[in-house]
């Protein structure tokens, strides 16, 4: 199984590239100020929402949503997130 994780964020290019370093993220965050994601996946009711809730989701290959995660904690679920993938993979 191949994964790809992709975080969002609201902020503008500078700050999503500041929060993904100050977190380790080995993943990159990508800016959506204009909440076209947050509006697709439920984290902005429109788009003139200054925050979003820390949400993910794990999306299947075929595009389909697998998993929901609520209410993240973005100094700890990226490396329980990354754990979970590797054994659903067989991974190490």
């Amino acid at each position: 199984m191949n994964a790809e994780i992709v975080g969002v964020s609201f902020d503008k290019a500078e700050a999503s590239l500041a929060f993904g370093r100050k977190y380790s993220f080995p993943f990159p965050l990508i800016p959506d100020e204009s909440r076209r994601i947050g509006l697709l996946y439920g984290a902005a009711d429109t788009s003139e929402d200054e925050f979003a809730p820390r949400i993910a989701y794990l999306i299947g290959p075929d595009g389909k949503i697998v998993e929901a995660h609520a209410k993240v904690d973005a100094s700890t679920y990226p490396a329980s997130q990354l754990e979970s993938l590797r054994r659903v993979a067989g991974g190490n």
